[in-house]
């Protein structure tokens, strides 16, 4: 089967069997309403090596900002605004949520189905659009820059994520799943081996790698020396594996492409990653799912690989980003709401 193939059976069989051999957690029993307070510490941020302890806050719960979404994606935290911008794709919306108050409103409508979101240097929006099979950039009046369509003349699958480099470049990952079918986009032939893109700030765009079955997020490491990158190809093709990649970067390019995580925990399951991103120490934050109690949520690796950490949540977490005045916050995208917990790092990057 061509990782592009898309099979809905296969990937929901996949999913029910993980789901079944999951164990119940506090996550999934827990009221995240607010009339019922968690007792610290929060007993659904678990400690799984010792290296994880001193991320952990005693007093910090994990908290549920909104819900009512379909597929919460791609959270974006803008510091002058101080506010977080999310999308969620089926309802074609982006929402945005305010630090001061807490407020919920629809920040932008129609949103071309967007997925992954980011500020550039400049404090601009980058957006990838499932539904226009584009990159683009809000610009401060409000006008659309066009950043990225197709390549060698022809469309691109459906751009997923996006990650900005200090140089101006935008760094992006183009699976395909917008096209696969109108509930996150428009159906759609894919013309393009699923890759990942890196634009220019003049605008031209390279391919920089195509091993891999279906690019999903990716983040930059602090010093900007490697790039991590999700493969989440397994729901159309169980033979590729379920972990994060990652490359060296130099150059503007990658190379020595190799595992740097699996996602597999024994006795529980493998699911999958989705979006990551790093904090100042060098750990990668995980969103993770497809799974059940006891693994959906935040999967957390040292810079060695290993799992050291994990957040539960009582659904399917597709995204994650540190943002708050200090990016102390960790704002986790679950397939139908927007949850928060305070921890004792920092985002290495902008948003």
């Amino acid at each position: 089967m061509r990782p592009r193939d898309f099979d809905r059976r296969l990937f929901l069989k996949s999913a029910a069997g993980l789901a079944a051999a999951a164990a119940a957690s506090p996550a999934q029993q827990r009221d995240y309403s607010g009339r019922t307070p968690v007792r610290y510490p929060d007993p659904d941020i678990v400690v799984l090596d010792k290296r994880f302890a001193k991320y952990k806050l005693g007093n910090s719960p994990i908290r549920r900002l909104h819900q009512g979404t379909l597929w919460a994606e791609g959270p974006a935290w803008n510091g002058v605004g101080r506010y977080l911008l999310w999308s969620d794709i089926p309802n074609n919306v982006q929402m945005r949520w305010l630090e001061e108050d807490g407020h919920v409103s629809v920040f932008r409508n129609p949103a071309g189905h967007a997925n992954g979101n980011t500020f550039d240097w400049e404090g601009r929006q980058i957006a990838c659009e499932h539904g226009n099979r584009r990159v683009v950039r809000y610009e401060y009046n409000g006008k659309v820059t066009v950043l990225a369509d197709k390549w060698q003349g022809k469309p691109l699958n459906a751009p997923n994520d996006a990650v900005v480099h200090p140089d101006g470049s935008v760094w992006f990952t183009d699976p395909g799943y917008g096209a696969l079918m109108n509930y996150e986009g428009n159906v759609g032939k894919l013309e393009l081996k699923e890759a990942v893109y890196r634009i220019d700030k003049s605008g031209r765009i390279d391919l920089l790698t195509d091993e891999i079955g279906k690019p999903n997020g990716l983040c930059f490491s602090p010093d900007y020396k490697k790039l991590y990158v999700a493969d989440t190809g397994a729901t159309h093709d169980e033979k590729i594996p379920r972990v994060i990649k990652v490359w060296d970067v130099a150059d503007s390019k990658v190379r020595g492409g190799k595992t740097f995580c699996d996602m597999n925990i024994p006795g529980k399951g493998a699911g999958l990653a989705d979006g990551i991103r790093c904090d100042v120490d060098g750990n990668v934050w995980s969103s993770a799912g497809w799974v059940g109690a006891g693994y959906d949520g935040v999967h957390i690796f040292s810079p060695d690989g290993t799992r050291i950490g994990q957040i539960l949540l009582p659904e399917i977490c597709a995204n994650v980003c540190f943002g708050g005045s200090r990016r102390n916050i960790l704002f986790m995208c679950g397939s139908q709401s927007l949850y928060s917990v305070y921890v004792e790092t920092q985002g290495a990057h902008i948003t």
